[in-house]
């Protein structure tokens, strides 16, 4: 099979189709034909695949579920080109922002990008939402109901405006905005500062996606804690799902210093009858490396695949300490491959990732040191936001203070992500051709 290849913890293969001229065939039909091609050559788990009949699913997307290898595969799927396409340029729709439920079922900015017009208004991570076009969305996303509230959110459209009442944290001021929906670059590290604690200068790192423009971004990050000597790092990673395995080998490099350069970052391993295509990721040599002693990585259910994959490669090379909750559990990749006409983009798992040690089968996640709530009260950095405050607490004490009589429970945050955006990539120049 000839291939063109992306792998975002994922890889892009194209074979040739071919029709006769006198039977027009819908690019749904052309699609499934593909995907069911694709999935018997290069599917990671290609040998258990259920036996299926494409001629009876009218479309790839449907196929894709028929041919999954379950419960074990819980992420191949199709996707729209131009879509997939955007969002790993760091393109974006709508008001930029993440809206969560706290305990009290109030609806909350758990996230927002510093490009978003309502962070120039002034809205930070923590704020409340009272209503949406007078509707209180809290009480619908507390419910379960994503159906109303996308209804009341409106779709991802350039210009469409939506009417908000907020409030800061502390209920002491009211904003009545009026936001249109707007296309902007998003950014991906969403903070970063230093903590003077008791056990040293401390760098803190807020990062929610390896896309194109993370580059840069941790380029300036990097700089500026190598500038401060720092001691320690507090990696947040909560709501970061993946992206693209090149970032996610950078990061995983500044961190591990250059000590550490030209050791194994990953080892990617493909089924038997692909595994001549087995790949190593090595360490890389960087002038933006940290020398560290321990590294804290904030973590949560959201927190997934190359997120996992940086914290597995360095597990070899330093102190790892995970605080928060459980990671999603997912030591495999993908290759986004597009069909001939650009239409979709399939995203089947092909392989595995190993760290130096041969370890990579976290499918039930990497467990908390210590578990801490994502506390959608406060911004990101915030000392007294509950998981930075549990990361401070090991890092000063080995967390003997802990947070046992806080109740654990873990908030409400609306889709915001889609599901296949949690997976790791590795993009080559060849794609798309």
């Amino acid at each position: 099979m000839n291939r063109s290849i992306l792998i975002i913890l994922f890889a892009l293969a194209l074979t040739a189709i071919s029709c006769r001229k006198d039977e027009p065939v819908s690019d749904n039909i052309r699609g499934r034909d593909y995907l069911y091609e694709l999935m018997n050559d290069i599917y990671y788990w290609v040998d258990d695949m259920p036996v299926v009949n494409p001629k009876n699913y009218s479309d790839p997307y449907t196929l894709m579920e028929a041919m999954k290898f379950r419960p074990i595969d819980r992420w191949s799927n199709v996707q729209d080109y131009d879509d997939f396409m955007s969002y790993y340029a760091g393109n974006f729709v709508g008001h930029g922002i993440r809206i969560g439920v706290d305990d009290d079922d109030t609806a909350r900015i758990v996230m927002i990008y510093k490009n978003s017009p309502l962070y120039a208004s002034g809205i930070r991570r923590g704020w409340k939402i009272r209503t949406v076009n007078g509707v209180n969305i809290g009480a619908l996303l507390a419910a379960g109901n994503y159906t109303q509230y996308n209804t009341v959110m409106k779709p991802a459209t350039a210009g469409i405006v939506n009417d908000f009442v907020f409030s800061n944290p502390s209920n002491q001021a009211k904003l009545v905005i009026s936001s249109a929906k707007a296309e902007f670059d998003v950014n991906s590290v969403l903070t970063y500062k230093t903590l003077n604690l008791t056990s040293g200068l401390t760098g803190y790192l807020a990062f929610e996606a390896f896309i194109d423009v993370s580059q840069a971004e941790l380029e300036e990050a990097f700089t500026f804690f190598k500038a401060q000597n720092i001691k320690d790092l507090i990696l947040d990673l909560r709501y970061n799902g993946g992206g693209l395995l090149d970032v996610a080998n950078k990061l995983a490099s500044y961190i591990a210093g250059n000590s550490q350069a030209g050791k194994v970052f990953v080892k990617i391993e493909h089924n038997t009858q692909n595994s001549g295509d087995d790949e190593t990721a090595y360490m890389l040599s960087t002038t933006f490396d940290v020398n560290i002693t321990r590294l804290v990585v904030i973590t949560t259910r959201r927190t997934a695949s190359a997120s996992e994959n940086v914290i597995n490669s360095l597990i070899p090379f330093m102190d790892v300490i995970c605080i928060g909750d459980t990671t999603n559990g997912k030591p495999v990749g993908m290759y986004g491959i597009n069909d001939p006409k650009k239409t979709f983009i399939f995203l089947p798992i092909a392989f595995k990732l190993v760290n130096s040690e041969n370890d990579g089968e976290f499918f039930d996640g990497f467990a908390p040191e210590v578990l801490a709530q994502d506390d959608v009260t406060r911004d990101f950095g915030d000392p007294e936001e509950l998981s930075l405050a549990a990361a401070i607490d090991y890092l000063e004490t080995g967390g003997t203070k802990g947070f046992p009589y806080r109740l654990f429970k873990r908030p409400i945050i609306e889709p915001g992500r889609p599901a296949w955006q949690n997976n790791t990539f590795i993009l080559r120049p060849d794609i798309g051709k």
